[in-house]
């Protein structure tokens, strides 16, 4: 199945790329259904082809990490570790690390391992025992805790660095996690986060014409941002476009950098299957990535936040 073939309709008042809620009872139903839907849906990577293994096995782990790495490796080079170009590692031996939203913890393996401490926290449960699960498994310690970013439950100053990756744009309110990250941050501490990006390819282009005409989509919804919402993981998710991001964490962070990244898929707007593999292959990574990254038309802004010392 498809992300598209699971998700249902978007929560009612989520109207807008970037739209907050007007009410803490709007607030509750998009966290609701946020939650449930990525209970239900955690990110597997098995959107086109299940995971034959044994579930929270070994292999189950590793063949999650495979798929993402795979994929991960068509937006950017790295050197010995996967997203070591992102995050220094050999920086964070003596700090202590959180990760918001783990999932299944292949950020946690990289990280735990390589920090001072690490701290994972997911609004699923799922996510919290999977993450444990893994850490059983291969033998590293940390913690995975169940908890609403948006009401973390540290004390202020409790980490040195904050990595997340493609979880804050779902939430019910991103601003409000960005003011948690900056609480439990302490003074000069950073934090990678990893957002959707608007771009005219990635949002109107690619979902208007593949989603909205090849699926139905847009003639049954007749709004271009139900569409792309249709086509998205999570019960919402939102997109910004660079100026929107830093108009939102400007007050809270020095923006130390800011790039776009985006997969290789998003160039190839066609089903999954035999013909667009055959495309994907024959497109080298370095024409995908001056597309992606160079002229901005990929969908993930990456951005390195520092909070004033």
């Amino acid at each position: 199945m498809t992300v598209s073939e699971l998700k249902d309709d978007t929560p009612p008042g989520f109207d807008s790329p970037t739209a907050l809620p007007r009410s803490p009872e709007e607030a509750a139903r998009w966290q609701e259904a946020n939650a449930s839907w990525w209970e239900q849906n955690s990110m597997r990577y098995d959107f086109s082809e299940r995971i034959a293994a044994e579930e929270f096995s070994l292999e189950f782990y590793r063949e999650i990490d495979r798929r993402f790495f795979e994929d991960a490796r068509t937006l950017m080079d790295w050197g010995q570790l996967p997203f070591d170009n992102l995050m220094d590692f050999d920086s964070l031996l003596d700090k202590d690390v959180l990760e918001i939203g783990c999932g299944n913890g292949s950020h946690a393996q990289l990280l735990a391992p390589r920090v001072g401490s690490y701290t994972g926290i997911d609004i699923t449960p799922y996510a919290v025992k999977s993450t444990t699960e893994r850490m059983r498994c291969f033998g590293f310690k940390g913690a995975a805790v169940r908890m609403d970013a948006e009401r973390m439950e540290f004390p202020d100053l409790s980490f040195d660095y904050i990595w997340s990756w493609g979880v804050i744009h779902h939430s019910a309110n991103t601003r409000r996690i960005l003011e948690e990250m900056h609480r439990v941050l302490r003074p000069g501490g950073e934090a990678t986060v990893m957002v959707y990006h608007r771009s005219f390819w990635n949002y109107y282009v690619f979902s208007g014409l593949f989603a909205g005409v090849f699926k139905g989509y847009l003639l049954r919804s007749r709004s271009l941002h139900k569409t792309r919402q249709k086509m998205i993981d999570g019960a919402i998710a939102r997109y910004y476009t660079m100026r929107e991001w830093d108009a939102l964490v400007r007050d809270l962070f020095t923006v130390k950098d800011t790039l776009i990244l985006g997969s290789k898929t998003e160039l190839v707007p066609l089903p999954a299957g035999k013909i667009k593999k055959v495309i994907l292959n024959a497109i080298p990574n370095s024409i995908s990535r001056t597309l992606t990254s160079r002229m901005k038309m990929g969908m993930f802004l990456v951005s390195t936040l520092r909070k004033s010392g």
